[in-house]
């Protein structure tokens, strides 16, 4: 059975490409076979940081989108990774109530599950809310609490709207904080995690053995937290 993750949040900012890059290199190093599909049409990180896994997909294009769904079906062995860009919330919603995708995934025996990355800010909750209000337990949630985005998320627990979700079946994950300036050095070189956690050459990554090391740990506890998720 196929299963196509959309990792979204519809804010900017929240880190939902940074979330898209670590379930890829989770995928690629748990040997799960995937295709990664990327809907940022000018700063695409699946396509930057694992070109050979992903494609470009625009979001405004029915025949685009249909083009997921279709490989779902096809090739039923892999995971479907979508990266989605802010504000694309409202032609996703559109593409999939007039196209019945999730009627069709469960005659057609795929899922589809939603990760809503999330900074510790109002905006975030809120967008919550709107997803649930939407689709209720009709999808498969992941809430991904970013912590390199504001460590507090006591707003989220207090809105009621995390339990809400824990209704419907979700999942919470927590990303724990790395140091900014690894992540900056990552970036700067266009390296994949793996390529940047063993690669100790410090004039192509720019990160030290401690950076190397710091970055190891991190991914250990993000691949913890994600193998709590129905990847």
């Amino acid at each position: 059975m196929a299963n196509i993750h959309f990792i979204g949040g519809e804010k900017g900012g929240v880190g939902k490409s940074l979330v898209s890059r670590l379930v890829a290199q989770y995928l690629i190093d748990k040997e799960l076979p995937f295709l990664g599909f990327d809907t940022d049409r000018s700063h695409g990180a699946l396509l930057r940081f694992y070109a050979g896994f992903a494609s470009p997909v625009l979001i405004d294009r029915y025949e685009a989108l249909d083009s997921i769904i279709e490989a779902a079906v096809e090739q039923p062995d892999r995971r479907l990774l979508v990266d989605l860009a802010a504000q694309t919330h409202d032609p996703l919603v559109k593409w999939m109530d007039e196209s019945g995708v999730l009627d069709m995934a469960g005659e057609s025996g795929f899922t589809i599950t939603y990760w809503h990355v999330m900074d510790s800010g109002r905006d975030s909750v809120d967008l919550l809310k709107k997803l649930l209000d939407r689709f209720g337990a009709r999808l498969n949630y992941v809430l991904v609490r970013n912590q390199m985005r504001g460590d507090d998320f006591g707003m989220l627990e207090q809105s009621g709207e995390q339990d809400r979700a824990l209704g419907f079946g979700a999942h919470v994950v927590t990303i724990k904080h790395l140091s900014d300036s690894i992540i900056q050095k990552i970036d700067a070189s266009s390296s994949s995690f793996w390529a940047a956690q063993h690669d100790a050459d410090k004039s192509r990554t720019g990160l030290g053995m401690m950076d190397r090391q710091r970055l190891k740990m991190w991914l250990r506890d993000a691949y913890q937290q994600i193998d709590t998720a129905p990847v």
